[in-house]
């Protein structure tokens, strides 16, 4: 099955600043592709360019079979495209709006207005309805922007930070109906949180400098951590002792020391080269008679690795 989206050598200049750098990836439906960055990076100048808001300046685009130079009409219409900073027009409600964009992308009267009560169940709108779009808070605004990104069901939905602004429970609604929908179609998200990456990316991708730096599923991110595979326990003795003792064994390469705001002291037993240590840790406690109270293996630490690989290996300016 060919891919929904197919991005082939993408590249984008204004001026003499290369803003996004020969960038190629596929998505196909039922992905989640989480994209990931820095500010300035070139994320949303990318997704600009997937949506048909860009031109670029070099390298191929298509979605569901039609090339964005050939076809950019029928590109479009198989794409809900939830833009950064939600822009709307101020004056409208959202449901005035929601009927001025149905009647934008053809829908017929009768199922527009089902449609449009579909959506805003699921995206729960219904305290704001009657309110002029320039008086509503952020995260309502943010949730306007939503619903007309997917008010006619699309094929692809392209969402540049779809829970900015949102507070806990908001966020958590957004991700459920993100999971909801990704059977049926493929998704690109931006975002800053790296939670989020977990919680509901299959996939995920990471720019910096306009260029690609890193491609595949949530878990080899973490197996980048130099925590994978790290074993943080808390014991009845001495610390630095234990510190000491742990350090010493063959397959650990350091343990780190942490206190806790309420003065719990853990220590983190980091394995060389992400080795499975879990055993001969637990041996040796075990040997030691050491009583633990907590025992827990890491999976690695997305915020670090983002950190690594966005410090260490981009080069160049971008804009996002």
């Amino acid at each position: 099955m060919p891919y929904a989206i197919e991005v082939q050598n993408l590249s984008k200049s204004f001026g003499n600043l290369r803003a996004v750098r020969d960038i190629s990836f596929n998505v196909a439906r039922g992905d989640v592709l989480g994209f990931l960055g820095p500010n300035g990076a070139g994320k949303s100048t990318t997704m600009k360019m997937i949506t048909g808001f860009l031109e670029p300046s070099a390298g191929r685009v298509s979605v569901c079979g039609h090339d964005l130079h050939e076809e950019p009409v029928q590109l479009k219409s198989k794409i809900g495209y939830l833009p950064e900073g939600a822009p709307a027009y101020g004056e409208m409600t959202p449901v005035s709006f929601l009927e001025f964009i149905g009647e934008i992308r053809g829908l017929g009267r009768r199922h527009l207005q089902d449609r449009i009560n579909d959506v805003i169940r699921m995206i729960h709108l219904e305290a704001v309805l009657e309110q002029r779009i320039e008086t509503l808070s952020k995260g309502y605004k943010r949730r306007v922007g939503l619903a007309q990104a997917i008010l006619h069901d699309p094929e692809v939905l392209v969402m540049d930070e779809p829970t900015d602004g949102l507070d806990p429970n908001q966020k958590h609604e957004v991700r459920t109906l993100i999971r909801e929908m990704a059977s049926t179609k493929a998704i690109i998200i931006s975002t800053h949180i790296l939670e989020e990456v977990e919680s509901v990316c299959t996939r995920a991708i990471i720019i910096a400098g306009g260029r690609l730096l890193f491609e595949g599923t949530p878990a080899d991110l973490e197996t980048r951590s130099r925590l994978h595979n790290a074993v943080t326990l808390s014991v009845n003795r001495d610390s630095f002792a234990a510190q000491r003792e742990l350090g010493a064994l063959e397959n650990v390469e350091s343990v780190d020391i942490r206190t806790d705001s309420s003065g719990n002291t853990r220590l983190t037993v980091v394995p060389a080269a992400g080795m499975n240590i879990i055993s001969e840790v637990t041996d040796f406690v075990r040997i030691r008679g050491w009583t633990t109270t907590e025992f827990r293996v890491e999976s690695g630490r997305l915020d670090e690795v983002f950190r690594t690989i966005t410090t260490q290996q981009a080069g160049g300016g971008a804009r996002t």
